[in-house]
């Protein structure tokens, strides 16, 4: 998708706000063969609608006076072929244009969560998923308005307007005139109300993508809600949301319905005005009664379409509020748009190096402290210390999901910050403390890093990881649905079917952030035996509370308050009975 709006690229300083003239040159334009077509249609709709005012007043000034009979069935034909064209147009209008704005939304709803996708995880961090559910889905809807039936009915409402006008004109000048004046104030108040209904729908956006977040998070933790008796809490918050949506709806409906009651007072006006025009022209002679009709149904074909456009000005405003908060998600940058990143990753041998690395999630409170320390490649480093110590920051340096305040990462010597992401990510393997598993089979979750992968490369790993020692229990075995989340599964289970998801991705640089903290004692010795094999000959950094887990790591870091106060073996550590000493000793106990 080309942005329609190019400009900016920090969307947290400026707001993009899109214009019209934009929604045309980067949506309309590149479909402008099938607006074409629908405005034809529409053309050909509208002059087929002026057929029958046309043929009311042949029929009351020629055909029944004269008595033509022959007249009367020709007439009857013309009306009946017009209004087969109108049906004819109606149905391609909605063929055409309807079906191709859907595929439009459907297009930019891919667009906009592959961007999504491309953005760093800082962004994620920062933002409820429920709410980029909302603007994915819900905030590109209105481009209907701009490719569907809404725009073409804008301009095509013109063109009847426009024609009704001149005929009108033609019949009787000052009647128009009269009619004129009250329709102009109309526009005037629309105008004026569409500039305040904007701001209103932009809003709304933003207020319905804050309730779905909190809805989808409810739903997610459905469990911690029962357990602590909490549902009238959550219902409390719920509705605060729901109401919050209500009123900025009811500002939206009170625009709407001002300008609904407006046009009703003032076409009632002009129609009463005509009623008495009407009648002392026909009064003096100077209409006829054909005359009278065909003016009273073409003034119907000029406001029908003006009172329409300002419902299709809502919708096109509401589409244009949608497109902007879809815009400033278009303009964020993307980790692989980083121009400092051209180095292209080969032959990854997979030693990593922290250079004085420090980093800060908030402005000056720094949670590492010129961190320095190399994993030789092949070898594996674990992380220990006490919570909050910065373990899985550096651990999150290692796996680029952050940056550096200062300092540098390095693999093989080159400069992570500088490094082409995907060239490095397609050597990583991350097994999380709390792993995500997706819904569907075990099967998928596995092959979920190669789909491609072969039974025999899915069963080497399925044994690798002990995965099969609870399969076997399933009637469906590795094709057993496991759940939202792998709510189906044990702890213990799921982290077993995360790590042979690792072992079948065959990654260079594996990272373990507290990859056995869910398992019980028969699970974690199953687990270690396949660590053992998943770790053989790659990078590793483990991240891991239970100690005695990692004995046979090359070097173990102490951590605390983001500095390594300690380094070495096993048993150095042992030996210098300092932090780790006590943790071990410590965790020996218990």
């Amino acid at each position: 998708m080309r942005h329609l709006k190019e400009t900016s690229k920090n969307t947290d300083k400026t707001k993009s706000k899109v214009t019209m003239a934009q929604a045309f040159k980067t949506i309309i334009w590149p479909r402008r063969n099938l607006v074409f077509i629908g405005l034809i249609l529409i053309v050909i709709k509208s002059i087929s609608g002026l057929i029958l005012p046309w043929q009311s007043k042949v029929l009351l000034d020629e055909v029944i006076p004269n008595k033509d009979y022959t007249q009367l069935y020709t007439l009857i034909a013309i009306v009946l072929t017009a209004i087969l064209v109108q049906a004819v147009t109606s149905f391609l209008l909605t063929r055409i244009l309807s079906v191709q704005a859907q595929f439009l939304i459907s297009e930019l709803r891919a667009q906009v969560q592959k961007k999504v996708l491309s953005l760093p995880i800082s962004f994620f961090d920062n933002t409820k998923s429920g709410a980029l559910v909302s603007r994915i889905m819900s905030d590109v809807e209105g481009v209907r308005n701009l490719i569907g039936t809404g725009l073409v009915q804008l301009v095509g409402g013109s063109f009847t307007a426009i024609v009704s006008l001149v005929i009108l004109i033609k019949l009787n000048p000052w009647m128009t005139l009269f009619v004129f004046v009250p329709l102009s104030v109309f526009g005037y108040i629309a105008l004026r109300a569409f500039k305040y209904i904007r701001p209103i729908f932009r809003t709304r956006g933003k207020i319905n993508a804050e309730v779905t977040g909190r809805l989808t998070e409810t739903l997610a933790g459905v469990r911690v809600i029962k357990a602590f008796n909490a549902e009238e809490q959550e219902q409390i918050v719920f509705e605060k949301g729901v109401d919050k949506l209500y009123q900025n709806v009811k500002k939206s409906l009170t625009a709407t319905a001002f300008m609904t009651s407006s046009s009703t007072f003032l076409i009632g006006v002009a129609t009463t005005g005509i009623m008495g025009m009407g009648g002392y022209y026909m009064i003096i002679g100077e209409m006829t009664t054909g005359d009278f009709l065909f003016f009273t149904l073409i003034l119907g074909f000029m406001i029908a379409p003006i009172v329409q456009m300002s419902n299709i000005g809502s919708q096109l405003t509401e589409a244009l509020a949608g497109l902007d908060r879809t815009e400033e998600l278009m303009n964020m940058t993307a980790e692989e748009d980083n121009a400092q990143r051209t180095i292209h990753l080969k032959d990854l041998k997979g030693e990593i190096t922290f250079k004085d690395v420090s980093f800060s999630y908030d402005e000056g409170k720094e949670v590492l402290h010129n961190i320095n320390f190399t994993v030789p490649a092949g070898t594996v480093t674990a992380l220990v210390g006490s919570s909050g110590s910065g373990k899985s920051t550096m651990a999150g340096l290692s796996a680029t999901f952050l940056t550096p305040k200062s300092g540098m990462v390095t693999i093989d010597n080159q400069d992570l910050s500088k490094v082409k992401l995907s060239t490095y990510r397609k050597y990583l393997g991350v097994v999380l403390q709390d792993e995500f598993l997706f819904e569907g089979t075990i099967r998928e979750n596995i092959m979920f890093p190669r789909p491609d992968a072969s039974e025999t490369e899915l069963q080497n790993a399925v044994k690798a990881a002990y995965v099969n020692e609870f399969t076997d229990r399933f009637d469906d075995g590795l094709d057993t649905l496991i759940g939202e989340r792998g709510v189906k599964l044990s702890g213990g289970q799921r982290q077993r079917l995360a790590i042979a998801r690792a072992i079948l991705a065959n990654p260079k640089i594996i990272i373990l952030d507290e990859a056995t903290s869910s398992l019980d004692t028969e699970s974690e010795a199953l687990i270690q035996k396949s660590l053992s094999e998943l770790i053989k000959n790659r990078t590793t950094i483990v991240i891991a509370h239970r100690l005695s887990t990692i004995k046979k790591a090359d070097q173990i870091l102490v951590i605390e308050v983001g500095n390594i106060v300690e380094r070495g073996t096993h048993q150095e550590l042992i030996a210098l009975e300092g932090r780790y000493y006590d943790l071990y000793t410590y965790q020996a106990k218990i």
